[in-house]
């Protein structure tokens, strides 16, 4: 069964196992489509609402964004499961010849790079759900301003744990320049988007 399938306390009991996936990873795709969700919640609680007539087109089209990118992250949520499990796979790989070692360092490594790669997605993802919703920072329905706070915090939260995600594989890549591709983009992401999700934050909680 996929993950978005479970119900809420089936989801939490899994993770709250002693499996190792579904992990933080998945956690932090999670964490990112409820900011995405949340996103677009205010979006809609914008649009049709004669206050905020002049922001209705720009509301739709957020709206519309962030439920894709919402739908989005669910989908890297479970992906991110498969990833780690091919890894576990790759490891479990027979050893006794010289070319069955080969063979699995080479299924390791290119499992590695996919369990890499999810991670960096959600990152990425929640990037562009960021900058949807600092687009609503005074566009939007004010009686749903804490929404937009919220939106932002688990965005922030949902790239710091993906993040994490990332750099705990970028040591087991053997591609050193895939890995160092990796750790500066990621680096530029939160540069940019962390900051951005702090002063949607501050700008909420000063206006509340």
């Amino acid at each position: 069964m996929l993950l978005k399938d479970h119900k809420l306390d089936d989801f939490t009991a899994v993770l709250a196992s002693s499996s190792p996936a579904p992990g933080g990873g998945s956690a932090a795709g999670l964490e990112g489509a409820l900011g995405a969700a949340l996103t677009a919640m205010v979006a809609n609680l914008t649009d049709g609402r004669k206050a905020y007539a002049e922001h209705w087109d720009h509301a739709r089209e957020v709206a519309a964004q962030a439920q894709a990118l919402r739908e989005k992250l669910v989908d890297v949520m479970d992906r991110d499961t498969e990833a780690y499990l091919a890894v576990t796979a790759a490891y479990a790989l027979p050893k006794e010849t010289d070319e069955q070692k080969a063979d699995r360092s080479a299924a390791i490594q290119k499992a590695m790079a996919g369990c890499t790669a999810t991670p960096f997605e959600t990152m990425e993802l929640c990037a562009q759900a960021l900058e949807l919703t600092a687009s609503l920072m005074g566009r939007s329905n004010k009686n749903a301003a804490s929404d937009l706070g919220v939106a932002a915090l688990s965005l922030s939260a949902a790239m710091r744990g993906a993040w994490l995600n990332v750099c705990i594989n970028l040591g087991s890549l053997k591609d050193r320049a895939l890995a160092d591709s990796y750790r500066a983009r990621g680096q530029a992401l939160m540069e940019k988007s962390l900051p951005l999700a702090d002063e949607i934050y501050q700008a909420v909680l000063a206006s509340l």
